[in-house]
């Protein structure tokens, strides 16, 4: 999990000293995260340790492209109870931990990009691996999965001076079952700083 968050810095880097300012908008947010579904049954607190980057190069006044990384890490601890799993059943006190990388192709439009509040729609395209586990006493299963992945997002970006302002932004991240694990969807509050436009 570390080499994916050091990658995800080293890309972010990477982004921010190339090409003109004028033709990109770069962002990088701090990240909340809610469980949404099967996965909110799995982990119902919400995550507080979030970070995204995002990237779009400006193909013409309105319209963006460019990529998402991110990084999300839900926790709960659940009471002292019997937990069955296929055929097994164990009795205690159960850690659930579950981290989510979202890597996606995204493309925004900005309603009314000269002015000093702008507020823009996507969406995006990709992947997430998450990495699920359950400890419980001496015991822990680990599941790492790949999930195809939908992103929805809705935000607004607070001009402060001539190439940089405030986000904040609402991602819903749709990842689709797997054979490992179920979907492990969730929605993200996010706020950040960006920069470039």
């Amino acid at each position: 999990m570390k080499k994916i968050v050091l990658s995800i810095i080293i890309i972010a880097g990477m982004f921010g000293t190339s090409a003109k300012a004028q033709d990109n908008v770069y962002s990088f947010q701090y990240s909340m995260g809610f469980s949404m579904g099967d996965f909110n049954d799995f982990i119902s607190a919400p995550s507080f340790r979030g970070m995204t980057f995002d990237y779009r190069k400006m193909v013409n006044e309105n319209v963006g492209v460019g990529i998402e990384l991110g990084w999300n890490v839900f926790y709960e601890d659940k009471d002292y109870a019997t937990y069955t799993r296929e055929t097994a059943s164990i009795t205690g006190k159960q850690y659930r931990y579950c981290s989510t990388v979202p890597m996606l192709a995204s493309a925004d439009y900005y309603f009314a990009p000269a002015e000093k509040l702008s507020p823009f729609a996507g969406i995006g395209i990709g992947t997430q691996f998450t990495s699920n586990e359950v400890d419980m006493g001496v015991w822990a299963i680990t599941e790492d999965t790949w999930h195809f992945l939908l992103k929805p997002e809705l935000g607004v970006i607070f001009k402060a001076g001539p190439e940089v302002g405030v986000i904040v932004v609402a991602k819903y991240y749709n990842a689709f079952k797997t054979k490992e694990l179920a979907t492990r969807s969730y929605l993200t509050a996010n706020v950040g700083i960006a920069w470039g436009f």
